[in-house]
């Protein structure tokens, strides 16, 4: 079923303890079609400069990609700068320049309107708003946003935004602040209450968690020897989450839960490499075999006191 990404595409340099890399494709659609790709072609609504790189072009529309509505236009592409301290959890934002995203008005082709899975990644609330009146009948709308947001400027907004989304997705962090609860029990109950069917909760290294209808479900997040980079590692997370949604078209509680393992799976490959590297050469064999481990994790016989 046709997917639809509304979001970034960046140049990101990026530092970390052991390497630094500079202009290197970054953004949150970029991540979301270089996953998403792989199991169910995107429709891709972005902005980028004339100075956007070719070979980046070349790279959002494998596996299928529509770029129709990747719009170009004269002046620079979105750049961000980051440092990873030492944990590589936590970070620090060195240079941020909007450039041609500040201006950035999504408008989607005519073709687009059709679209029934919608990732809403974290952009301004109007403008998600503006998004989703021009989707005919979306059968599954997932939002994304961050703390900036979720400000006296933004609120009503954001709250019409989660009204509309069949999936809201926060960390834990963004989870509190919208709620106003600590407890991330009771601040998913709030999001819900807003009108949202469910809602996805990121923790970074102690998972993800899903609060619906069903209850709760907790996808672990994978041990990894070694994390390389982890910027987009919440995108590549929604990107297998929701392609596997319309790969699958079913948004059955069940089908949510497995879409879950395949989002922690898509989100752990990503910091092994920087950028997107990792799902240049990744395939389906190799990401059927990540969701296995994942199973393997949480697998026990009956238990008998």
């Amino acid at each position: 079923m046709s997917l639809l990404v509304v979001g970034s595409v960046a140049l990101d340099s990026v530092e970390t303890p052991f390497e630094k890399r500079e202009e290197i494709l970054g953004g949150s659609a970029s991540f979301f079609c270089a996953v998403a790709g792989l199991l169910s072609p995107t429709r891709v609504v972005a902005v980028v400069g004339d100075d956007f790189p070719e070979e980046h072009v070349e790279l959002l529309a494998s596996g299928g990609n529509d770029l129709e509505g990747l719009q170009r236009v004269q002046g620079r592409t979105f750049r961000w700068s980051g440092r990873y301290l030492e944990n590589m959890v936590d970070r620090e934002t060195l240079d941020t320049q909007l450039n041609v995203f500040e201006t950035f008005r999504p408008q989607l082709p005519a073709s687009y309107a059709d679209s029934r899975y919608i990732f809403l990644a974290n952009i301004l609330p109007s403008l998600q708003l503006d998004v989703l009146d021009q989707i005919d009948a979306p059968k599954c709308v997932a939002s994304d946003t961050m703390n900036f947001w979720i400000t006296d400027a933004h609120i009503e907004a954001l709250k019409r935004v989660i009204a509309r989304s069949q999936v809201v997705i926060v960390n834990d962090e963004e989870a509190r602040l919208l709620s106003g609860e600590h407890n991330l029990v009771d601040a998913a109950e709030s999001i819900i209450a807003l009108g949202a069917d469910r809602v996805i909760v990121k923790r970074g290294d102690a998972g993800a968690m899903l609060f619906d209808q069903e209850g709760i479900f907790w996808a672990p997040a994978f041990p990894l020897r070694r994390v390389v980079d982890p910027t987009g590692a919440g995108d590549s997370f929604a990107a297998g989450f929701m392609a596997y949604l319309a790969r699958t078209d079913d948004i059955s509680p069940a089908n949510m839960r497995r879409a879950m393992i395949v989002g922690s799976a898509t989100g752990s490959l990503a910091v092994e490499a920087f950028s997107v590297d990792r799902f240049r050469t990744l395939t389906l064999d190799q990401l059927q075999e990540r969701c296995q481990a994942f199973a393997q994790l949480t697998r026990f016989s009956p238990i008998a006191l």
